[in-house]
């Protein structure tokens, strides 16, 4: 029924309950997750939990909070080498963060660029990260037309949403759409084509209401799923439909 198309299962978070979890998602209606990676341990730690779940695929690159202390001459080769994995499905989580650290903002335009490119070479789309840097994302999305993929967490204005969707790329929505007085993101979905739309969770982060305060888990998606069906005015039953075709048309699965 439902395809969450980002959360992290290889983060420490889950350590203590992680083949609990994963193993109860068929029974709460979760058919896809894709657990995306932030460097090459976590690369390697979503490859290694596709391979062990049937339901999980895994996306590979560098998360631009990650790049500073680990990213080095080798890590695009490394990204090369793991996407070849034949559940591999996305470059990502890539993207530009501004938020936590803006002193390397070259470097992370940077790297950027260097795996947009990447998933031109390879045909694979991408996970796209932005936090406070919409400006920089947008432009640089815009100088790689032939990359497809989706901006997770979409969190930009309604002016970005209709340049990226005029360009092909989906928007990811996760736990602050069902968050009160969101009225942005409202504005968003929106203006948003039903074919357009994925849901995502973001575990262990971004719990929606009312479960605000605990670890997210990909059995949440109902309640992003039915914020959204309310919005776009369908049932619940339809939007999980859709939201499901949706991501296994962009990851091919």
């Amino acid at each position: 029924m439902y395809f969450d198309t980002h959360a992290h299962y290889d983060s420490h978070k889950f350590d203590d309950d992680r083949d609990a979890v994963l193993s109860s998602l068929p029974g709460l209606g979760v058919d896809f997750v894709v657990d995306p990676g932030c460097d090459e341990a976590s690369s390697r730690a979503a490859i290694a939990l596709a391979e062990q779940y049937d339901f999980v695929y895994a996306a590979v690159g560098w998360h631009p909070q990650d790049l500073k202390d680990s990213w080095h001459d080798g890590a695009l080769a490394v990204i090369r080498e793991l996407a070849k994995h034949p559940k591999v499905v996305a470059i990502g989580e890539i993207g530009l963060d501004y938020y936590w650290d803006r002193t390397y903002t070259d470097l992370q335009k940077e790297v950027l660029r260097l795996q947009l490119a990447l998933a031109v070479e390879l045909d694979l789309p991408v996970s796209f990260h932005d936090r406070e840097a919409h400006g920089d994302s947008l432009a640089i999305a815009k100088e790689f037309p032939a990359v497809r993929g989706v901006f997770h967490c979409f969190s930009g204005s309604p002016e970005m949403a209709r340049q990226l969707l005029d360009l092909g790329w989906y928007l990811g929505f996760d736990g602050p759409v069902t968050f009160k007085n969101n009225r942005k993101l409202r504005e968003v979905l929106e203006i948003c084509p039903m074919d357009r739309i994925l849901i995502e969770t973001d575990s262990p982060y971004l719990t929606p209401e009312p479960l605000r305060g605990t670890q997210n888990h990909s059995g949440n998606l109902q309640y992003i799923n039915e914020r959204i069906a309310e919005i776009k005015g369908v049932s619940p039953e339809e939007m999980a439909a859709i939201t499901t075709e949706n991501g296994r048309r962009l990851f091919r699965i």
